[in-house]
């Protein structure tokens, strides 16, 4: 991304828009299905950055396609293909998809501001939360995303303790990555599948980063520029698939079907204040992880140069960034989610995930 976009991304869409709102996110009671889910919001958490757009997709009556949204500080939504057309403005990308918006570069993003700032302006063509359901912001990725392993010094620490794989006595000198397949990305509020071929089901709260350009070996200095925005993300895990089959490999028991749920939105990275982050999981409201952003041992332009070296990082790309310790299978007596419970992934200052577990159904 280059210096233009970033000040784009850094100016407020209007106050409005990017305003401080007091209060806290309450979440109803989802009423949950194992496709589509959506939970009411009553209000939204204030952006932990002065300034920044929540940008989710959504369905917003029944039955309907999803559409992609702005998420203003009151609550109220901007549909923007329905506001598009109200105003007469072509965005010049496709306003139902997220991966088109944030592949149309300045120029698209300029005119949401534009678009979202009349609407903010004139409250005209406002929508409620009420009964929107939320889809991930990106509920097909056109790739797997990028995940980073072992990027908390406590959490490698009560790893290491547990591990059945001790060949890692310290933290690597570089980031370690694997992915996880697209068809792990879950609503922010859908029911995760518990699978009868594992019973070691793991919570890992985590920051989402998501790349808004093209690019590779890119810098440490310049990696900034090409961040997007963030989201909140859960990297949901099989520990004895993870640890025990398949030779070792991650990727399998990373993998299982809507082990990542992801969302309510992205917040524009403007919005993001990381130094003020905090990665937070519950299970059945028990607080069980709680880190800062500071914690992270590779912050998120080493992690972002280190990925694309020699490996091209494209628009739309998600990186979740690594977990805190409080995992359940470093705990003593190890615990792990059951159907019934309920996973709960706070990013202070982005949003929060809301998860029930369900026994998965053939």
């Amino acid at each position: 991304m280059d210096k233009n976009r970033r000040n784009l991304l850094k100016v407020s869409a209007s106050a409005a828009v990017g305003g401080m709102l007091a209060g806290t996110q309450n979440l109803a009671s989802a009423q949950t299905n194992d496709t589509l889910n959506g939970t009411e919001i009553k209000s939204v958490p204030p952006l932990s950055g002065k300034v920044g757009i929540r940008l989710a997709t959504c369905v917003l009556t029944p039955g309907a396609a999803p559409t992609v949204v702005a998420v203003l500080d009151d609550g109220k939504i901007v549909n923007l293909k329905a506001e598009a057309h109200r105003q007469r403005i072509n965005l010049g990308f496709d306003a139902t998809s997220m991966l088109a918006l944030i592949k149309s570069g300045d120029a698209g993003f300029a005119k949401l501001k534009t678009l979202v700032d009349n609407a903010a302006k004139h409250k005209t063509g406002f929508l409620t939360l009420e009964k929107t359901q939320f889809l991930s912001p990106i509920p097909r990725p056109d790739r797997n995303i990028y995940c980073v392993g072992w990027n908390y010094l406590d959490h490698f620490e009560e790893g290491q303790k547990v591990r059945t794989d001790n060949k890692m006595e310290k933290l690597p000198d570089y980031p370690v990555f694997f992915s996880k397949a697209t068809h792990t990305m879950n609503s922010p509020f859908g029911a995760i599948p518990h699978d009868t071929m594992s019973d070691t089901t793991d919570w890992e709260a985590e920051i989402a980063v998501i790349i808004g350009k093209t690019g590779r070996d890119i810098s440490e200095e310049s990696a900034m520029d090409y961040v997007f925005g963030y989201s909140a993300f859960n990297d949901t895990t099989s520990r004895d698939i993870q640890q025990k089959r398949h030779g070792g490999q991650w990727f399998k028991g990373k993998s299982l079907d809507g082990h990542g749920p992801m969302g309510p939105w992205i917040v524009t990275a403007a919005g993001v204040n990381l130094d003020d982050v905090r990665v937070i999981c519950r299970v059945n409201g028990v607080e069980k992880q709680n880190a800062s952003y500071k914690q992270m041992y590779f912050k998120i332009p080493r992690i972002i140069a280190e990925l694309s070296r020699g490996l091209t990082l494209e628009a739309g790309d998600i990186i979740a960034t690594g977990t805190p310790s409080g995992v359940g299978f470093a705990r003593h007596p190890q615990e792990f989610l059951h159907p019934g419970d309920m996973m709960e992934t706070e990013i202070t200052g982005v949003g929060i995930l809301r998860n029930p577990i369900r026994a998965y159904k053939v």
